[in-house]
């Protein structure tokens, strides 16, 4: 590595790393402050909160590491633009890829490591965090208030070989709205399908109202039987307590295990949930590119000549800006794509685009 890599790298590492120290502290005290009166009336002994916070860390340097990276790269450029380091620099002959590899590198290696992280570290920590805070530090009455909340998009795995997928589940009254039930066989072959509009617990099973029940035939010789009820006693044997277990984390599911969890539902009918399964899906796999991006936005900005007053207020001001703006878009985007109006990858997709060609603009008629 050049003598002019390792100076800029270790300035962008040694702010990174206070970076993330500084933005890890401030969560712990900004939702243990926002806590302390629910810490207070469980009596939480201090072991558990260390562990529920330690455990919850991989979550938040996930969140954290993209602005946390820009901040670093922006501060250590903006300071070499301060000290007209940046004009030797291209007085030496050298153009702005050569003058910002050791950024884009890191930020590379950065974006590797939160995909990383998201595979592999996230999912057992949000199961872990999830249980911790539910045995330990959510009040009663708040577990009460959350179970009676509706589901929506309820999909999981249930007895005698069948998926449901539930577009709403009132646990208040037990109720539900959009059924699609598909059962297979012991090879995995489609057997049956019911639709229904909605049902209810009777107390001792459910009726579904609006029914079609399908009969796909084992042998290709005979018919496919459709049958239509306005009311109907349906033959499954969960009850609504089984139902309220079954509530879907995608936060702890890695790619694999989420695009496995899709094709297994890719003919089911359930269009609502598997589009949002699939966004979700799209999500995770964009995310880690973020860093990347918005480093690619930032260091335009910070290496442009003639700026030198205030360079270090101006640097945070623009991370902030910038960081601020490209979450507003990805979620404007994953939005969209939940509201069907854009297919999950585009909305997925949306705000790396618009800031890549954002990114190409700035470096093309400004550098």
């Amino acid at each position: 590595m050049k003598i002019l890599d390792r100076y800029v790298v270790k300035s962008i590492v040694a702010i990174f790393l206070t970076t993330i120290l500084v933005f890890s502290l401030l969560y712990v005290l900004i939702d243990s402050a926002s806590n302390l009166d629910e810490f207070i009336d469980r009596k939480i002994p201090l072991d558990i909160l260390i562990q529920y916070y330690l455990t919850y860390l991989p979550v938040v340097l996930s969140q954290t590491a993209p602005i946390a990276c820009l901040i670093s790269v922006l501060f250590a450029y903006s300071n070499l633009s301060s000290h007209n380091e940046v004009i030797a620099l291209r007085s030496s002959g050298l153009n702005f890829w050569q003058i910002t590899k050791p950024a884009l590198w890191l930020a590379l290696v950065v974006s590797a490591l939160i995909f990383l992280m998201n595979e592999k570290l996230i999912p057992h920590a949000e199961d872990t965090a999830r249980q911790l805070r539910n045995e330990h530090m959510i009040l009663e009455v708040d577990r009460k208030k959350h179970k009676k909340a509706k589901i929506k998009n309820l999909t999981f795995y249930g007895l005698r070989n069948r998926l449901y997928f539930i577009d709403t589940f009132d646990p208040n009254t037990y109720e539900l709205e959009g059924i699609t039930i598909i059962e297979y066989d012991n090879e995995q072959n489609i057997k049956g399908k019911t639709v229904a509009l909605n049902g209810v617990w009777t107390g001792i099973a459910w009726k579904f109202y609006q029914c079609h029940i399908t009969t796909f035939p084992q042998d290709i010789n005979e018919p496919t039987k459709i049958r239509v009820y306005q009311e109907k006693l349906a033959d499954i044997k969960e009850t609504p307590e089984d139902f309220l277990k079954q509530r879907l984390q995608v936060s702890s599911m890695n790619i694999r295990q989420l695009s496995e969890y899709i094709s297994r539902f890719s003919n089911s009918g359930a269009k609502t949930a598997l589009n949002n399964l699939r966004v979700d899906l799209h999500q995770k796999i964009a995310y880690p590119f973020s860093n990347i991006i918005i480093v690619l936005v930032g260091l335009p900005f910070a290496v442009m000549t003639g700026r030198r007053k205030a360079q270090t207020f101006t640097s945070l001001g623009l991370a902030i800006a910038i960081g601020f703006l490209y979450y507003v878009t990805n979620s404007v985007g994953l939005a969209l794509g939940k509201g069907g109006f854009f297919p999950p990858v585009i909305s997925a997709w949306l705000a790396p685009m618009i800031f890549l060609g954002l990114a190409s603009y700035v470096i093309k008629t400004k550098i």
